[in-house]
């Protein structure tokens, strides 16, 4: 167990995601509420889910998971994605970010939610009217705390400033993208959230399956998301194919699984809380059990650094967010 930030929560170094619960992976119910089970029985007490996933279909699959078990588990969601037609279905506005968490409540089946994170930064909306309402939120027994996801560094200091100067509760941790492939957050994001005390929870720390060594040169695993869209995962990239190879041996050397040497990298840096898994099977999730308190010698760090080097991305698509300003259109004087 580590301590959730400051917030003096203990969570376990593993967190399960949901988001394959449902119709973006598997959508057996049953299967997935036996997998949470199985998640919880052996030491996982930090369930992670967020609105969008499946469109509320997750949700309540881990409210119904939970039944019985709500006190023991550490429930997290986000908030913040396209949730229906009306345009002001989204983003980080007190008008909605109030019915978000209320919908979430509901489809989760609870009275609180222990972490609510904002999932994407919303560069339309005043961060401080979205620090406003989630303390609103917390004060009213809705939430009990509240972080961010996939938020730049920048953005993340200066939530933490208006949140002083207005005298309003501050985001306690920070959800970003991180693995060996995927290591720019080591350069900025990491030690911000050191800095202000936050807690940080990663995820694809398995990039996308990257990481499990299931892709191969000559063959994609059937139903895998490199199969749905290999462009996003990058799937025929040389490089990656390559670097896989090289990390491979090092795992094979230290007697380690792949993906086990991968949880344990991520879990291994000081500014790092919890690492989230998402698996579809219970195949799956007992394939990874085993990597709950691993630890990495230095030297196998050392061989880590010298793959791929500390602070930056193999790949621009592994960032998680762009700003809107990198956006071509916007890089554009208007005349």
């Amino acid at each position: 167990m580590r301590v959730l930030g400051r917030t003096g929560v203990q969570v376990s170094e593993l967190c399960l995601g949901a988001m394959v619960f449902g119709a973006w992976g598997n959508r057996d119910h049953d299967d997935c509420v036996r997998i949470i089970g199985i998640a919880l029985d052996n030491g996982i007490n930090f369930v992670d889910t967020a609105d969008v996933y499946a469109d509320g279909e997750s949700e309540e699959i881990v409210g119904r998971a939970l039944k019985g078990r709500r006190d023991d588990v550490v429930l997290a969601t986000k908030g913040h994605g396209q949730m229906g037609s009306d345009p002001n279905e989204k983003g980080n506005s007190r008008r909605w970010i109030t019915r978000a968490v209320e919908a979430s409540l509901r489809r989760l089946d609870t009275d609180w939610i222990d972490l609510y994170q904002i999932h994407r930064p919303d560069p339309t909306c005043d961060i401080e009217e979205t620090l406003s309402v989630l303390t609103d939120l917390v004060r009213a027994g809705k939430i009990r705390s509240f972080g961010s996801s996939t938020f730049p560094s920048a953005e993340i200091v200066e939530a933490q400033w208006a949140a002083q100067r207005r005298g309003l509760d501050r985001f306690v941790c920070e959800q970003p993208p991180y693995s060996i492939l995927a290591r720019a957050i080591e350069a900025d994001v990491l030690p911000v959230c050191l800095r202000h005390g936050m807690g940080v929870i990663v995820w694809s720390p398995l990039q996308g399956g990257w990481l499990t060594g299931k892709y191969r040169r000559d063959s994609v695993p059937p139903n895998s998301r490199a199969a749905t869209n290999p462009d996003h995962f990058d799937y025929g990239d040389e490089r990656k194919f390559d670097l896989v190879d090289q990390l491979a041996k090092v795992a094979s050397d230290a007697g380690l699984p792949l993906a086990h040497m991968a949880l344990a990298f991520a879990v291994e840096h000081p500014a790092v809380t919890s690492a989230i898994i998402g698996v579809k099977s219970a195949e799956q999730l007992e394939g990874l059990l085993p990597a709950l308190g691993l630890r990495l010698e230095p030297d196998i760090l050392d061989r880590i650094d010298a793959i791929v080097a500390p602070g930056i991305n193999v790949s621009a698509r592994d960032s998680g967010w762009e700003p809107p300003a990198l956006d071509a259109s916007a890089r554009r004087r208007p005349r």
